[in-house]
């Protein structure tokens, strides 16, 4: 049978796919800031001196790194539902819950990696950077912002970026909830042309270009980065 992308790119398909990778790209980066937040929290509480604190925060690392993603997911939109009063199911379910509820697991899982990653990088910087830092008046939280953890992420980049593509492939996952991200209607357009080769070799490019995309961004900011340390 003879290749034919234009059954899967002409007319409503095209409309689709479109869709499908603005919804994707929604996810990943609301997702991923939500992930950069708890990142930063996490590693600021995991320097503190409180060994509950570090415990608590070691624990929710480990869960989300040790539980498959796609568990997380159901997880968030079928169980943690459940145990909510009904008139906040109700409410719940006049949004788009599919979308939330995976931008929250997602978010949550990832922002265990980037805490893990930025704490990697902060063991790089040498102890007098906070020291300095204090000595000019700095109290704990405006070192760590200012000073600390700018480095932190600069010498952390590299995992960071990997992870990063890795938040945007797990966006995927999403479609076993309903959210009608791209391999979601890839599926559907599959189902509606029988053009299996084409519809998924479609959405195979659409992650790899968005992937390169975000490595190569990933290493203009590394080579930009060592050129003003350098100075």
């Amino acid at each position: 049978m003879a290749l034919d992308f234009n059954a899967v790119l002409a007319g409503d398909h095209g409309s689709l796919i479109v869709k499908g990778i603005t919804v994707s790209l929604e996810l990943a980066v609301g997702a991923w800031i939500m992930a950069m937040c708890i990142a930063v929290v996490l590693v600021i509480i995991r320097l503190s001196h409180s060994r509950l604190a570090n415990a608590m925060v070691a624990a929710y690392v480990s869960y989300h790194r040790n539980v498959p993603t796609l568990i997380q997911l159901m997880i968030w939109y079928f169980a943690i539902p459940t145990l909510l009063p009904s008139s906040w199911q109700d409410a719940l379910n006049s949004y788009d819950t599919e979308f939330i509820f995976s931008l929250i697991a997602l978010g949550c899982c990832q922002g265990a990696y980037f805490s893990e990653d930025i704490r990697s990088g902060l063991r790089a910087i040498p102890a007098g950077q906070t020291e300095a830092a204090r000595a000019m008046g700095m109290g704990y939280l405006q070192a760590m912002c200012w000073v600390i953890l700018p480095q932190a992420i600069r010498n952390a980049l590299s995992s960071l970026i990997n992870h990063t593509v890795l938040l945007f492939k797990n966006t995927s996952l999403a479609m076993v909830i309903g959210v009608a991200e791209l391999t979601y209607v890839t599926r559907d357009i599959e189902n509606e042309t029988f053009r299996t080769f084409e519809s998924y070799l479609v959405a195979s490019s659409g992650y790899l270009a968005f992937s390169l995309i975000l490595m190569g961004i990933g290493a203009l900011l590394a080579r930009r980065f060592q050129r003003v340390y350098q100075r």
